[in-house]
């Protein structure tokens, strides 16, 4: 991602943020809040339109219903959660005992971590998901380390790149990670740019990368993207898949799994 780009990801973060506490905005209002001009603010909207994120008003933007369970944790994990623990399932006979994993703070991999702690198998798991570190604690055969970072209000991981210096210190066999939205034009994206800085340095330790889809996140595009489809080796999602898009995969060369 070049430098404009990033900072239109945190405009447009900014924007959703913004979206999210006051419910609606004008063009004017966010333009003065961001010291950008109203036509870049447009040109942003457009963006979020497009992405189903926000509903372009008369002057203005609400946020659309879809964009604002996003920023419920506890509403993303009740979201197909049979196809999500069908997934994890699936997910986690790829896992041998002795290896080291990565997991992101997505809500699905939240579902991984509850099988691995009823599961008995040495492993070392990085993560920077919180609630996923209580979770694998209760392992005795686990040894569980959770990434520095940011918290924020109304979230479950840690962001940003400050504790990132142990990914360089580790051999990381497989990352397990989920997203916001996969097209195979962009891969994985995902709304929020500090934490997609984050998942790309995650992906980059990585010697594989394992994606746990559910349909609903599949087709979809969102802000910035933090692994290419190249990066990909294997995508895990539900029977709900049409079966055009998983053969559109499967000739990228990513190995895609049914749960």
């Amino acid at each position: 991602m070049d430098l404009a780009s990033i900072f239109a990801a945190e405009r447009q973060k900014q924007i959703l943020d913004f979206l999210n506490k006051k419910k609606r905005a004008t063009v004017k209002e966010l333009s003065e809040i961001l010291n950008v001009s109203e036509a870049t603010l447009r040109s942003d909207l457009r963006t979020l339109e497009k992405d189903a994120l926000v509903k372009r008003t008369h002057g203005g933007a609400v946020l659309q219903e879809a964009a604002r369970s996003e920023y419920s944790f506890s509403v993303r994990e009740k979201k197909n959660h049979s196809e999500k623990v069908a997934i994890c399932r699936k997910a986690a006979e790829l896992i041998e005992s002795g290896q080291c994993i990565l997991l992101d703070g997505s809500s699905t991999a939240l579902e991984l971590a509850r099988i691995l702690k009823k599961t008995p198998i040495r492993l070392t798991v990085i993560t920077n998901g919180i609630f996923a570190a209580m979770e694998l604690k209760d392992n005795p055969e686990l040894t569980v380390i959770l990434i520095g970072g940011v918290i924020r209000v109304g979230h479950n991981s840690l962001e940003g790149t400050l504790g990132t210096s142990i990914l360089n210190q580790i051999n990381v066999d497989t990352m397990f990670t989920s997203a916001n939205g996969f097209t195979i034009e962009e891969g994985l994206t995902d709304f929020n740019v500090y934490e997609v800085e984050l998942k790309k340095e995650m992906v980059a330790a990585s010697s594989r990368v394992v994606a746990l889809l559910d349909h609903s996140k599949i087709g979809k595009n969102s802000i910035a993207a933090f692994a290419a489809t190249s990066a990909i080796s294997t995508i895990i999602t539900d029977s709900q898949t049409p079966q055009s898009m998983i053969d559109r995969i499967r000739r990228e060369q990513v190995e895609t799994i049914l749960a």
